[in-house]
C-alpha cells in the first residue's frame, strides 16, 4: 500500500478507529495491539513479536488479555460490522472449538476477522516457536470451527490503492 492503512482518513476519523469501534460494540471492549500512535479512546498493548506479521499479534492480543474468549479483527476492514461480530462471537461461545473462523462462499477463510479462546494459546506459540508465521497453517494442529457466511464484504481487507480507491470517498 506505501502508507499505514490504520491511518487512512475514514468516515470522519482513522480506518482503525472505524473497525476499533465496531468491535467495541460487539465485544464490549477493543484493544488496539502495536499501534505505531495514539488512538483516542482506545487502549494499546505493545506487539510481542514486531515484525514477525499478524500472527505475532495475535498471540500478543492473546497474552495480555484476561478474556476467555478474543475477537481478533484487522484494522483494514472498512465494512466489518457489529452485529456481523456479534454472531462470531456468539456462535464461538456454542462451539466446542477454542477457535471460530468465518468462511466466505469461495472456501476462503479469513483468520483476522475470527474468535480465538485464550486456551489456543499454548499451541499458537509452538507454531510460532517453529518458526511459522501463516495464521491457518499455525492452526492446524487445533481443533477450528469454519463458520460458513454467505456475506464477504465485511471481512474484505485493504490492500492496494485501487482496494481503497472505493473507500476514500466514503
Amino acid at each position: 500500500m506505501g502508507r499505514d492503512k490504520a491511518h487512512l482518513p475514514f468516515r470522519g476519523a482513522s480506518l482503525v478507529e472505524a473497525v476499533a469501534r465496531e468491535v467495541e460494540k460487539a465485544a464490549g471492549s477493543a484493544v488496539l495491539v502495536g499501534a505505531r500512535q495514539p488512538v483516542p479512546g482506545f487502549d494499546s498493548i505493545p506487539d510481542l513479536y514486531p515484525g514477525e506479521g499478524p500472527l505475532g499479534g495475535i498471540l500478543s492480543a492473546l497474552f495480555h488479555s484476561s478474556a476467555d474468549w478474543n475477537l481478533v479483527v484487522a484494522c483494514d476492514m472498512p465494512e466489518i460490522a457489529a452485529d456481523f461480530l456479534r454472531r462470531l462471537l456468539d456462535e464461538a461461545a456454542h462451539r466446542e472449538a477454542p477457535v471460530l473462523i468465518p468462511r466466505g462462499p469461495s472456501g476462503m477463510a479469513e483468520p483476522l476477522c475470527a474468535v480465538y479462546h485464550r486456551s489456543s494459546r499454548p499451541a499458537i506459540e509452538k507454531s510460532f516457536g517453529k518458526g511459522i508465521r501463516k495464521i491457518t497453517e499455525a492452526l492446524e494442529g487445533i481443533e477450528t470451527h469454519c463458520l460458513s457466511v454467505p456475506e464477504t464484504d465485511y471481512f474484505q481487507n485493504i490492500n492496494t490503492p485501487d482496494d481503497w480507491s472505493g473507500y476514500a470517498a466514503k
